[in-house]
């Protein structure tokens, strides 16, 4: 079937399609339902001359909630948030405060003193501060003697 070239009804047609994206994108949850309540803490990495520093935001947690651990050049942070009031008789309309636990892993590109890291944790930020252990030489020339 033959239909004639109507560049303006094209136009709106195509604004329709568009329209209808835009309203199911917002109608449905854009993660899997699995995913909804999952959550991770934002974090901020920078390295200055002597230290590599990681930031975590971790609001509404303590201390005691978080494991830092340092294998292999990977930071891993570890906790739960876990919900401590609870409001009876109130119907929720919609919930948005996130609870659960998380697990990130950061590389650490450089090595560090193991035995200089220190942790922080002050106004629901984590601090990690990483001491850089000093390289000597990262390539080795090995003289090759003939026989």
């Amino acid at each position: 079937m033959l239909r004639r070239f109507g560049p303006r009804r094209d136009f709106l047609s195509l604004r329709d399609e568009i329209d209808r994206l835009f309203e199911s994108f917002f109608e449905e949850p854009f993660w899997p339902r699995t995913f909804e309540h999952a959550w991770s803490p934002a974090i901020d990495v920078y390295e200055t001359d002597s230290e590599i520093v990681v930031k975590a935001e971790l609001p509404g947690m303590k201390a005691e909630d978080v494991e830092v651990t340092l294998a292999e050049n990977r930071l891993t942070l570890k906790g739960e948030k876990k919900r401590s009031e609870e409001t009876k008789g109130e119907n929720y309309y919609r919930m948005e405060s996130v609870y659960g636990s998380f697990l990130r892993t950061i590389p650490i590109p450089v090595p560090v003193k193991k035995d200089e890291i220190k942790a922080t944790f002050k106004d629901g930020v984590l601090e990690i501060r990483l001491k850089k252990d000093e390289v000597k030489e990262k390539s080795l020339k090995i003289e090759v003697k003939e026989e």
